[in-house]
Parts: C-alpha cells; sequence; structure tokens
C-alpha cells in the first residue's frame, strides 16, 4: 500500500521536472536552428549579389528556368534578403518561417537527380536535415521566443 501511493507523486514530480527542463531549454534549441538555418540561406542570398551568373546557371540547371536576366537575380536577392533578416529577427513568423521552408523545400526537391547519384553528391543531402529543422521552426514558431522582436504570434 505504501509503495503504490508513493509511486503516481514521485512519477508526476518528475514529469513535472522533465517538461520544466524541457520547456526551459526549447526556445534555446529554436533559437539554434533559426541561427543556423539563417546562415545558410544568407549566405545563399549573399551569392545572388556577389555572383549572378552563378544563380543564373542555378535556376537553368535545376529548375529548368533558362535566360533568367542578372537584374531579376539582384530582385529576387533583395526580397530574399528582407525574407531571411525578417526570419532571424523573428518577425511574422507564420509566412517568414513557412516562406523558407517553402523555398528551402524547393531547393532540395529541385535537386532530386544529385539523389540519385549519391556517391558523387554527398553534400546535397545536408539539404534534408535542414528541411526538417525549418518544418520543425514552422511547428514550434510560437515558442521560438529567445531573440526575437515577436515573442508571440497567434497561430
Amino acid at each position: 500500500m505504501g509503495l503504490s501511493s508513493v509511486t503516481p507523486s514521485t512519477s508526476t514530480a518528475s514529469a513535472s521536472t522533465a517538461g520544466d527542463v524541457i520547456a526551459a531549454r526549447l526556445p534555446w534549441v529554436l533559437l539554434s536552428l533559426r541561427i543556423t538555418v539563417f546562415i545558410v540561406m544568407f549566405v545563399w542570398t549573399l551569392d545572388k549579389f556577389v555572383n549572378p551568373a552563378h544563380g543564373m546557371a542555378i535556376f537553368e540547371k535545376f529548375y529548368g528556368i533558362g535566360g533568367v536576366p542578372e537584374l531579376a537575380v539582384y530582385i529576387m536577392g533583395a526580397f530574399q534578403l528582407v525574407l531571411v533578416f525578417a526570419f532571424v529577427f523573428g518577425l511574422a513568423k507564420r509566412y517568414t518561417y513557412g516562406l523558407i521552408f517553402l523555398l528551402h523545400g524547393g531547393s532540395t526537391l529541385s535537386s532530386f537527380p544529385q539523389y540519385i547519384d549519391a556517391f558523387n553528391h554527398l553534400l546535397f543531402f545536408a539539404a534534408w536535415p535542414m528541411w526538417g529543422a525549418c518544418f520543425a521552426l514552422y511547428l514550434l514558431r510560437d515558442a521560438d521566443t529567445k531573440f526575437t522582436l515577436r515573442k508571440t504570434q497567434a497561430s
């Protein structure tokens, strides 16, 4: 009788403590995901300004869109720059996190031929966990409050 009456309270306290630990750590985990996704997206954005010919080649090779003018690459880069900064600062999370997820997903899926020839394109596989991180950030966007300009957002 004594053992059964102690067990529920112990497991409840343990569950509460675990929940407290998760609640305390989650914002830090989401911050690390947001910053590391930002770093990748920011470098890809800078590439459009530093080497627009590379951006034009990517549109042709991976999206089948040839003849993209250099000015269009700069304009897309400008929009992407605004998006990645809004994303890293946690602004309009439903939209910025969602767009980052969709853009990275499009990039990941458009690289499908590289996955078939896996051992000659190993670095392309890094896109998959990053896409998972983008998905996690989108789903947990309301809990991503560490160093954001908007702490909460209605879902």
